[in-house]
């Protein structure tokens, strides 16, 4: 392929960085063709490096552009690729006159590229706003940029990010660390904890609140100590402060370091402590030399720090985490040395120059791939009880998802959200409020299959306004022309006889195929005469996740001051009517495991507001038991990895019981809703009981049964593995509707 990049020439810092690095090494695998709108040290630079490079100067517009397109039209080029403003308006006026695809990469906030200079951000500033529009794809130097942009209402389908890798082939020091130490005039003695930084001396990098953190971190942990590398104006004020917190030489300035490898392999520790960060590429050198890092919460940051696994994130200008934290790993050689390793190959798998090629030229080869699909028709719409906070319904949107991207990854996606902002920055898709019926009946104008999404949405016990609400939507979308999915769902119960009526005429006639995850769903269809809709028996989608690695459970179990090695047994609760009668029961329960089997309780909760609210009910009756209620895990990974650490679950909601059956954890279910037995005998799990037949006699029992189950891996898996087998019937049914094929 044959791609050519424009640039006004005058770049400097990270922009710099990032496209001569990209072009001297993506040109191996891609034709490339740097244009640049002015001579200079950029363009000299670039030939320097073999980058293919020409420069067009000139300031008479018409003749530049004719002369470009020129170049381009004669060079066979297929991807234009603008950076910064100037570009972003040539690539703007060239998009029709060439015909070819459009991209531009961001490499900061645009509405922060002129500040301070009003004239220029009023003319350039709104030219590059305009064009940023105009073009066809926008790439973002981080995730937290594309998180920006996501925000700013640019569409989901047409974004990607990036970062600038570095090399992670093993580096060799050139001074070993004593040798570096004494290079700086510093003696500390061979134990000590060294907390490292190179950062410019610069307020918006809050060098105050580091130097009161380790201060304060010093007072627990008096071995450590802190290097700074960086300088500017601030040397003397930062010095003075030091002096006032009784720092002494606990704390070197270093001023600014050429030998990077030596400085990041004297440290024990790196940090940074920024009020504002696009990507700071300090952390990622430090995590190449096996360093774990303690960050504020700022920027791309969040993304390769990953709070309690491989570091620690605090909120900007708060002194007393960032201590904390710097204290915590002072004291823990071990925490240091596995955060670190954790940190490591998440940066490598992520931030190597490797993968930052390998992830241009999937963008290329994306955009060149999507130009022969832009119908009119195309893309699908997902609608279910997504963004109000259950893991178990967040865990069916993110499988749905996977399973239409293997189907088709271009294919655009939009999905009907209480919390559209949240799920379009947590899933990477379009998404709008689930109650916008003006968007909703629009966009089925544009879109092919419409899916009804996984759950129990079909039901009349929580609310009777839910169940009439769905079947409008699928109404909506047959009028519309889409084809109608109801995807790995489950059905009922619907009590009353009206509703039943509704539902089975809604369905009969517009719903084109229907997957359903238990067999008690499939007979509820038959007593309804439901007989129209392709009917086929899958699973829950939720059984293709994965857990997380072990490195990162380790982490979640710590950050919840769990032992990695320790016996637990889980309690997945929820508030339903009957439920206080039986939290004696359910303490009782919580009491035998710990006294007879050494299982310690801990609440996990599928929805926190709900499920942690019932926990504390029991929790208030277990008296000296260990136990602890945990926070909610915000990712369906570390939800299902945190069950897999559990040597028996003991839960109301199905997708614990889901969760936990696929790592051959053995379960005791308790029936609020004919949803949680139908899974357990899809399975051949005979572990449940009613709620209203609750006893402490009878959890005693179910949880002698599971104990003795916990080494029978074969028959605890056997289940879920069928599920998984069929679970696939769910996108070849949704792939036949996407290619027009009716069932």
């Amino acid at each position: 392929m044959k791609v050519v990049h424009l640039i006004s020439g005058g770049d400097t810092g990270g922009a710099k960085t990032h496209i001569l690095s990209l072009l001297s090494n993506i040109a191996t695998r891609v034709d490339i063709h740097m244009v640049c709108f002015m001579e200079g040290p950029f363009a000299q630079e670039a030939r320097e490096m073999g980058i293919p490079t020409t420069v067009m100067a000139g300031r008479n517009l018409p003749a530049v552009l004719k002369q470009l397109e020129d170049f381009i039209r004669d060079g066979g080029f297929q991807i234009i690729h603008c950076h910064g403003a100037r570009a972003n308006m040539m690539g703007m006026l060239l998009r029709r006159r060439c015909g070819l695809p459009t991209v531009t990469t961001v490499h900061s906030d645009p509405r922060l590229d002129y500040m301070g200079r009003p004239v220029s951000r009023l003319t350039y500033g709104t030219i590059n706003a305009i064009a940023l529009r105009r073009l066809d794809y926008r790439i973002g130097v981080s995730d937290a940029m594309v998180d920006t942009l996501i925000d700013r209402g640019f569409d989901v389908d047409k974004l990607f990010s990036i970062y600038n890798g570095l090399d992670f082939t093993p580096r060799t020091p050139a001074l070993s660390r004593e040798e570096y130490l004494k290079s700086l005039g510093l003696s500390w003695p061979s134990d000590a904890v060294i907390v490292g930084i190179t950062a410019r001396l610069n307020p918006v990098k809050d060098y105050p609140t580091l130097l009161r953190g380790f201060a304060k971190a010093r007072t627990q942990c008096p071995a450590l100590r802190l290097l700074i590398a960086g300088d500017g104006g601030e040397q003397e004020k930062l010095e003075a402060l030091a002096g006032e917190l009784g720092l002494g030489d606990a704390v070197c300035f270093a001023g600014w370091v050429t030998d990077t490898d030596s400085f990041y392999h004297a440290l024990d520790i790196n940090t940074l402590t920024s009020l504002s960060e696009t990507f700071s590429y300090s952390i990622t050198e430090g995590a190449r030399a096996g360093l774990p890092a303690v960050c504020s919460r700022v920027g791309g940051l969040p993304y390769l720090i990953d709070h309690g696994i491989n570091g620690f994130l605090f909120t900007p200008g708060d002194v007393d985490a960032l201590a904390e934290h710097l204290a915590r790993l002072g004291g823990d050689k071990e925490l240091r040395r596995s955060m670190g390793r954790q940190l490591y190959e998440k940066a490598k798998a992520n931030y190597s120059i490797e993968s930052t090629i390998d992830k241009q030229e999937e963008i290329y080869r994306t955009i060149l791939r999507r130009q022969g699909k832009a119908e009119k028709r195309y893309g699908a719409l997902v609608c279910g009880a997504y963004g109000k906070g259950n893991a178990g319904d967040d865990a069916i949107l993110e499988a749905i998802v996977k399973e239409l991207r293997d189907i088709d990854p271009d294919l655009p996606l939009w999905v009907l959200s209480r919390r559209p902002k949240e799920t379009r920055l947590k899933y990477r898709v379009n998404a709008f409020y689930t109650f916008r019926v003006d968007k909703f009946w629009r966009r089925l104008g544009r879109t092919r299959l419409y899916i009804n999404g996984g759950g129990s949405l079909m039901q009349d016990v929580t609310s009777r306004r839910s169940l009439w609400f769905y079947l409008l939507t699928i109404s909506m979308a047959h009028r519309r022309r889409n084809k109608v999915l109801m995807y790995g769902c489950g059905i009922g119960p619907i009590q009353y006889p009206s509703n039943r009526r509704r539902c089975a005429r809604v369905l009969e006639k517009n719903v084109d195929a229907i997957t359903l995850r238990d067999v008690n769903s499939k007979e509820e269809l038959a007593d309804m005469g439901v007989t129209k809709p392709e009917i086929i028996l899958s699973a829950d989608p939720t059984v293709i996740l994965p857990a997380a690695d072990e490195g990162t459970v380790d982490g979640l179990l710590r950050e919840r001051g769990l032992d990695r090695d320790g016996a637990y047994i889980c309690f997945t609760l929820r508030p339903w009517p009957g439920f206080e009668e039986k939290a004696d029961a359910f303490a009782a329960g919580a009491r035998y495991a710990y006294e007879k089997y050494g299982l310690t309780p801990v609440f996990l909760p599928i929805e926190a507001r709900l499920d942690n609210a019932a926990a504390k009910k029991v929790t208030a009756k277990l008296g000296d038991v260990p136990h602890v209620i945990a926070p909610q895990c915000t990712c369906s990974s570390h939800v299902i990895g945190m069950f897999a650490r559990m040597k028996a679950v003991v839960s109301m909601r199905l997708h614990a019981l889901v969760f936990a059956a696929g790592q051959g954890v053995p379960l005791v279910g308790v029936v609020y809703d004919q949803k949680v037995s139908s899974f357990l005998d899809y399975i051949g799990q005979d572990l449940y009981m009613d709620l209203k037949d609750v006893t402490a006699e009878g959890l005693r029992a179910a949880i002698d049964k599971a104990a003795a189950r916990m080494d029978d891996r074969e028959f605890l898996l056997s289940g879920v593995e069928r599920l998984r087998a069929v679970e696939g019937r769910n996108s070849e049914t949704a792939a036949r509707l996407l290619e027009g094929n009716t069932p």
